[in-house]
């Protein structure tokens, strides 16, 4: 009984699965024992993915899904699948890393995965150090210790394509270095994904640090690592050792006196400013990639870690996506509808807010208050009217700007959801810097240019019509909610008035 099989277990082994397949099938390894690694990988997976099908199947079989002793074994099941898709993941590592720390932050899959699956997001399986120590003699011409005072052998982070060590400058200086073994990509290709490529060039991730250092250079509340150029190559990463936590590590949090909606706030307009106004995205903000540090204005700052995977946003699209937000907030349908047009995804107009808002493009309720009862109706039977060629369609005809918006939009929300801020803090932070942005003909300077202060005004003007409008907008819906109890209390008053003055009547006359 394969129905048994839960659909979040599902998603969570084909978002692994299917991605590292369709990669290796595009493979041209460059020889015969790149085959038979990756025939090996294949198998390791399909493996992995019968044996869970089958554990879900006989320890749930016969049980109804509304009893306690089910979800006992459910609990059981995703837990003991949770470790085996780890294991997968770091025994074929590479890819399947990737996707196995992208699937660890979603929120829709079982805890039991997320929570096991989070050790990808920096603890990994890590290299030799003989082997990080050739590729730094290789590319550096020296031996670590004439460069360094002190080198840590055990790596402080093991990630999917590379792994970070702490060391010390012989000026004192700390830093943290970037490796990736240059034998575990014999099997990739030239024609491989654009970010994939990227994120294999350090020297192209060092240019996205400093681009984006530059564009938050008077943010007091990010932090991006200095980048030692006579130290980095192609293959060796060496940049300025930054401490702090993980930002979705709540514990840390309350315990240094941060308060973690705080943390949520400010993660979002780090991000929206880069969406909406910088228009250069970090592509791959899970938490082990974003620190939260003690030092800074405010009690805090955000570091930003790997920018292997950014992307330069067409200044068209950054514009006309600004847009779509102020149209999405405001629900224009007739504005939605033009932008998803021009997005090449006119057709499935009426999903884009469903998408970034949970509202559908009729919706009834305020901003940040999700769907109503009556809407949920309505959209499970326009979801049931779509096929699998229509969910393909949409996202084929997705611009690439799009799709990774889309993928560090779910990430964040994911880390904001865990640090317990709400959705109204999320709209309203991205309506705030789409005004912002609208108010811009290019990429901002930084600088308090009298240019940069008009503009930023104008924004601000605009952020504040919006929010307005946003408030009237609530505001009526409040009152009209505020009504219906009323007259609802106001009607069981008078049912149990006409009770008690029935009750006293008949009282009186039978004295």
């Amino acid at each position: 009984m394969v129905s048994k099989f839960p659909a979040k277990a599902t998603a969570a082994f084909c978002l692994i699965t299917a991605g590292c397949f369709s990669s290796q099938a595009n493979f041209h390894p460059f020889s015969d024992s790149s085959v038979c690694e990756g025939i090996l990988r294949s198998s390791r997976a399909i493996c992995t993915v019968a044996i869970t099908v089958a554990d879900y199947k006989y320890s749930l079989y016969g049980l109804p899904n509304d009893c306690d002793e089910y979800r006992r074994l459910l609990s059981e099941v995703h837990l003991r699948s949770a470790k085996r898709l780890l294991k997968l993941c770091e025994i074929n590592k590479g890819f399947y890393v990737k996707a196995g720390q992208f699937v660890s932050s979603l929120r829709q899959i079982p805890k039991e995965y997320s929570l096991t699956l989070s050790s990808l997001q920096d603890q990994v399986v890590p290299y030799d150090f003989k082997v990080i120590k050739e590729v730094l003699v290789s590319n550096l011409g020296q031996d670590p210790s004439e460069l360094f005072t002190w080198f840590n052998e055990q790596p402080i982070a093991a990630a999917s394509i590379a792994q970070v060590h702490h060391a010390m400058l012989k000026d004192h200086q700390e830093v943290a270095i970037k490796f990736f073994p240059e034998f575990r990509f014999l099997w990739l290709v030239s024609e491989f994904t654009e970010a994939i490529s990227l994120e294999l060039d350090f020297v192209q991730e060092a240019r996205n640090f400093e681009t984006m250092s530059n564009n938050f250079r008077n943010n007091k509340f990010v932090r991006i690592p200095r980048i030692f150029w006579d130290l980095t190559t192609n293959q060796v990463l060496t940049m300025q050792f930054c401490h702090g936590q993980k930002v979705d590590d709540v514990v840390f949090l309350k315990g240094m006196k941060i308060n973690p909606e705080k943390v949520a706030k400010k993660l979002l307009e780090v991000f929206a400013e880069m969406i909406f106004i910088h228009g250069f995205l970090h592509g791959d903000p899970h938490p082990g990639n974003i620190l939260v540090s003690i030092e800074g204005q405010g009690g805090f700052s955000l570091v930003l870690l790997d920018h292997g995977i950014c992307k330069k946003l067409d200044e068209e699209f950054r514009l006309e996506y600004c847009q779509l937000w102020k149209a999405l907030i405001l629900l224009d349908s007739r504005k939605i509808q033009h932008l998803a047009e021009r997005f090449g995804v006119g057709k499935y107009y009426r999903y884009l807010p469903i998408i970034f808002s949970g509202r559908t493009i009729d919706s009834k309720s305020g901003i940040g208050k999700g769907m109503l009862v009556e809407e949920q109706k309505k959209m499970k039977q326009h979801l049931k009217a779509l096929e699998m060629e229509d969910i393909s369609s949409f996202m084929e005809s997705l611009p690439s700007n799009f799709l990774i918006i889309l993928r560090t939009d779910e990430l964040l929300r994911s880390t904001v959801s865990k640090l317990g801020a709400s959705k109204w803090v999320r709209l309203l932070t991205y309506g705030k810097y789409a005004s912002l942005g609208l108010s811009l003909k290019s990429n901002p300077c930084s600088d308090l240019t009298s240019l940069a202060l008009y503009t930023r005004l104008i924004g601000n003007i605009e952020y504040i019509l919006l929010r307005l409008t946003i408030g009237v907008t609530n505001l009526v819906l409040w009152m009209e909610k505020l009504k219906r109890c009323l007259n609802k209390f106001y009607g069981k008053m008078s049912a149990a008035g006409k009770g008690m003055s029935t009750m006293f009547f008949n009282i009186y006359f039978k004295m």
